[in-house]
């Protein structure tokens, strides 16, 4: 992370990507940038492919005490992935945002056209856009602002598709949390309803459907003549698993009969499996007692890096950021994961006595 001054503007750089334990440094140099004065202030990211929950609080933070002041905090090239966390969370409408020249479009539900540079109608090409989506934490809205560009992409460019969905199964029931267009999410809907049609037996039964014709098809007589009445002839349904089991489904519609060649069935399986590998490691096959038990996990770890902190603070004479940064580094020199790293530090406490002397410190039977 940098930071440049020019002119009366601040501009903090941030290099990449912003999870829950590198927030914390982004809101540190925020928050000195934000004291500095009364000049516009810059959020750089154009070389940060992905920004988590953590990350978008910190950029709320400081666009509200910016707001305060009556000024406006300034996002500079955002990915593709970041725009859409910045629509979801509703901070693009309470900062300026300044996209690239990158020779791409925002995708969005409505845009048709294909991510020019790499050929996205070649499955490798598709797979190295989707898996930029793929490293991705627990959390819904994020999820789905990725299932979104996964619904985009498909939309534009598996052949004869008219609507895209991604259904998935969510404290017990099955909902669309992506849709191209409304017509769409009234064809799941219908399916929700009746309790049966591709999208339904794909999500359930974990194998793809598809529909060639409806005016031919026999295996769903409650849900088929709601499709037929809002001119949907085709209907290609691929399973979504997370974890080994199946959570969902990407389905793909078609106003015309058989629209789906095998060319069109191949790349819907590129796209469900792309999503698949997301959902899993977002987590999405995990039961909500798993889900509990992680959550339990997390806050244990949270304070047992406080603790850590403190313990550094006290012994070396730093403030509480100087601490985290300290524990980190210890973390990657020692190639041991910053919770463990953390728990020992805050063991330690326990171990040592009250007040060591100094050749005590040194020798290894200074514990005991």
């Amino acid at each position: 992370m940098t930071v440049s001054f020019w002119a009366d503007e601040v501009v903090v750089s941030v290099l990449g990507d912003v999870d829950l334990v590198t927030a914390p440094d982004l809101n540190v140099v925020l928050a000195a940038v934000l004291e500095r004065g009364p000049g516009p202030a810059v959020v750089d990211l154009a070389d940060t492919h992905f920004m988590g929950v953590a990350g978008l609080r910190v950029l709320e933070a400081g666009a509200e005490r910016l707001a305060a002041c009556g000024r406006r905090l300034t996002i500079r090239s955002p990915s593709v992935l970041v725009s859409r966390m910045l629509d979801i969370s509703g901070l693009a409408e309470i900062v300026n945002i300044q996209r690239a020249d990158q020779g791409h479009g925002h995708l969005g539900p409505e845009q048709t056209a294909a991510v020019p540079g790499t050929p996205v109608t070649e499955a490798g090409g598709l797979t190295r856009h989707l898996r930029r989506v793929t490293s991705i934490p627990a959390d819904d809205d994020v999820v789905d602002g990725a299932l979104s560009l996964v619904v985009a992409l498909a939309r534009a460019t598996v052949g004869g598709a008219d609507g895209v969905s991604v259904s998935l199964q969510r404290h017990g029931q099955l909902m669309t949390v992506a849709a191209s267009d409304q017509t769409i999410l009234d064809m799941d809907a219908y399916q929700y309803a009746s309790g049966e049609g591709p999208c339904v037996d794909a999500s359930v039964e974990g194998r793809w459907f598809h529909a060639e014709a409806l005016d031919q098809e026999t295996r769903w007589p409650a849900f088929t003549p709601k499709a037929r009445s809002l001119d949907i002839n085709a209907i290609l349904s691929s399973p979504l698993l997370a974890e080994d089991r199946p959570v969902g489904a990407l389905n793909i519609y078609s106003r015309t009969a058989a629209a789906f060649a095998a060319e069109d069935q191949e790349l819907a399986s590129v796209f469900a499996t792309e999503a698949s590998r997301l959902l899993s490691k977002a987590g999405a096959g995990v039961t909500d007692d798993q889900l509990s038990d992680r959550l339990a996990l997390a806050l244990r770890t949270r304070r047992s890096i406080a603790h850590a902190q403190g313990v550094l603070m006290e012994r070396e004479g730093i403030g509480a950021q100087e601490a985290y940064t300290l524990l980190r580094t210890f973390s990657r020199e020692t190639n041991q994961p910053l919770r463990e790293r953390a728990a020992d530090i805050a063991g330690s406490t326990r171990r040592l006595p009250p007040s060591p002397a100094p050749e005590q410190k040194e020798g290894p039977c200074s514990v005991g």
